[in-house]
């Protein structure tokens, strides 16, 4: 089942942040979203997401419209992974992740097997389950991402949002990070949205890319038919050159010379 989103606008105060979007994120696949700063990539996970509320336009999912749900019931179809930021120190590992099951909880917020189990499955999937004893502040910046990861996995949602997941990781931790989102979103069918700024990640690891530019989709589809060398000058402003990957046949973005 597909999150559809149809005509989405966003806007603060006088400013539109969004401008009629429309986008299909399915089962099985990573889309990134793409554009400069500022083209409305972290708007767009936050009115998905039911952060940012909308002018106009509807988020559905099994014909569910998800602006009009409770957050709790969101957070059951919706799991989402902020920006990097630092994880409260006073928690461990295993009562941030046991966090992503809030929603599935009695009032009390007792958990109960199917949350152990859940969180326990979250963990062995990000490679954690050695950390679960561990304060969020002795964590490492990628171990600190995993976590999120982890804690959004533990929802068990069909559907996965991530806000620019890599910023502030070294190269290793990015490339290990993204390779396990793409690997989640294959097994477990997973549709996953995520804003990203490196375009030969994108063309690595998404199956789609949205271009965005002044909150507005410039350009969707593969990484071929999408990072081009007139698309990325319109967006971005700057020359490319655009040769092909001799391993996996994808689009590898140079800076050019001239």
């Amino acid at each position: 089942m597909n999150l559809e989103i149809r005509n989405l606008t966003v806007a603060y105060g006088a400013q539109v942040a969004l401008s009629s979007i429309d986008l299909d994120i399915r089962p099985g696949e990573v889309v990134a979203i793409i554009g400069p700063n500022g083209a409305g990539k972290s708007s767009l996970i936050r009115a998905i997401s039911g952060v940012q509320p909308v002018r106009s336009g509807t988020v559905t999912y099994h014909g569910r419209e998800l602006t009009r749900l409770s957050q709790t019931a969101r957070a059951r179809i919706l799991g989402v992974v902020p920006q990097a930021h630092q994880l409260g120190g006073a928690f461990s590992v295993y009562q941030t992740v046991m966090l992503g099951r809030t929603a599935y909880m009695s009032w009390l917020g007792k958990s109960g097997p199917q949350d152990e189990a859940a969180v326990t499955w979250a963990m062995q999937q990000t490679g954690i389950q050695d950390l679960a004893g561990r304060r969020n502040a002795e964590l490492s910046g990628g171990e600190q991402q995993r976590v999120l990861l982890a804690r959004a996995l533990a929802q068990r949602t069909p559907v996965l949002l991530l806000d620019e997941p890599t910023n502030h990781l070294d190269l290793q931790h990015q490339i290990n990070f993204l390779s396990l989102v793409r690997e989640l979103s294959r097994r477990e069918n997973l549709a996953v949205l995520m804003a990203m700024h490196d375009l030969n990640q994108v063309s690595t690891y998404a199956d789609r890319v949205a271009l965005m530019v002044e909150g507005r989709v410039l350009a969707l589809g593969t990484p071929s038919v999408v990072l081009t060398v007139e698309n990325i000058a319109r967006a971005y402003h700057i020359p490319v050159e655009i040769i092909r990957h001799p391993q996996y046949d994808t689009p590898l973005i140079l800076p050019s010379r001239e």
